[in-house]
């Protein structure tokens, strides 16, 4: 039998905060401690959280005006380093290279633990959240800063090709495999029973949206080629779920689009509470480039929902075009008539919904855990060697 392991996770991303690193990372906990791991997470704190998990440490945090979904972990982190000593784990992974990240590391070094780190954000691409800075130099600040960080760990974790090019390209040197991040198994939901308690017309077709309402989503696109469906497909509707910075903006521009009448922003939504949009829905659309994987395309998929991805960045690399779903490029006529596609001809879509659930099946959270836990041992058998 494997030996259990002592595992600290540090992320300034996690539960209530919704996102694919915080979906990513509370799953990764339920499966290592399904297996008999111990797991530790070290956090900022959230506002008003009651937290039900005895093994979560939640650093003093402030919200910060520029990004006010995230708070912002800060000083004094010393009372937290004496419960870390005492756990004596046996592995570190941050997901973070920022604050508490940066502290996941520190502490490691401090107790000589081997340390391993997932790249889950191309954060280059987040340039305006940062006032004042130009974005050019903001941009190469952060780039540096990535550099230093994950070529200061064992090993580099990241979730698709598109990411690992980057670090490639930013001349990261620590040993890197690529994990794609798990998803659940579908729940099995009636899609009649899903629709008649979200208030959707059981003839109307469905386009679903998931993620945050934020300027980097470039949710332009989904409204202006929601624009061109409609004109084709009188009864279609286009679910916004989620919340974020940007809402305001996108409201309006439904409004001057002329479709705010066949649109309806859901608002924040609990993860636990998602599934029975994804049951609901007809297609996924997905128009982020900034995304490393790109999680609820693969949640979508598992659904049996084609999605229709840009292209760019990680959110299409499970995307075969024509085969699961489509891929487009960045542009509203050619996104709007993969969607018209789907909604118009049966055969080409009931061929894409059953590969997407199988692509999804092959995404596996034991499957992902599995995966770390390899490369955690392989961390530690180096780390003790090197010891000796």
């Amino acid at each position: 039998m494997k030996q259990k392991l002592s595992i600290a996770l540090f992320s300034d991303s996690a539960l209530p905060i919704l996102n694919g690193v915080s979906v990513s990372i509370a799953a990764l906990i339920e499966e290592f401690r399904r297996q008999g791991h111990s797991v530790h997470l070290f956090t900022s704190g959230y506002p008003r959280y009651k937290e039900t998990d005895p093994n979560t440490h939640r650093f003093y945090s402030a919200i910060t005006p520029f990004a006010p979904d995230y708070p912002f972990a800060f000083p004094p982190f010393a009372p937290f380093l004496r419960e870390f000593c005492e756990a004596k784990f046996d592995i570190v992974h941050t997901h973070t290279p920022f604050t508490v990240g940066c502290i996941g590391l520190a502490w490691a070094k401090l107790q000589e633990i081997p340390i391993v780190s997932t790249y889950h954000t191309q954060y280059d691409k987040y340039t305006h959240y940062v006032p004042i800075i130009p974005k050019k130099i903001v941009r190469r600040i952060i780039a540096r800063h990535t550099t230093r960080y994950y070529n200061s760990v064992d090993h580099v974790l990241t979730p698709s090709h598109s990411s690992l090019r980057w670090l490639e390209k930013h001349k990261v040197v620590t040993p890197l495999t690529i994990v794609p991040t798990g998803v659940p198994p579908a729940r099995q939901l009636n899609r009649s029973e899903c629709r008649a308690r979200l208030k959707i017309d059981p003839n109307d077709s469905v386009l679903l949206y998931a993620g945050r309402i934020a300027t980097e989503k470039n949710l332009e696109l989904i409204f202006q080629a929601f624009k061109i469906v409609i004109e084709k497909e009188k009864h279609a509707q286009l679910l916004i779920v989620g919340d974020g910075p940007a809402n305001k903006k996108y409201l309006e521009l439904a409004r001057s689009l002329g479709v705010g009448d066949c649109v309806k922003f859901v608002g924040f939504v609990p993860r636990e509470n998602l599934d029975p949009f994804y049951a609901a829905a007809d297609v996924f659309v997905f128009p982020s480039m900034t995304e490393t994987q790109g999680l609820v395309v693969a949640e979508a998929m598992s659904y049996g929902l084609p999605p229709v991805v840009v292209r760019y960045g990680g959110a299409g690399e499970q995307v075969e075009d024509n085969v699961n779903g489509f891929l487009c490029a960045n542009d509203p006529a050619e996104m709007a008539s993969d969607i018209l596609n789907l909604l118009s001809d049966n055969r080409t879509y009931k061929r894409l919904a059953s590969e997407a659930i199988q692509t999804a099946e092959r995404l596996s959270i034991p499957d992902m855990a599995a995966n770390i836990l390899t490369v955690y041992r392989e961390v530690i058998r180096g780390h003790t060697t090197r010891h000796r």
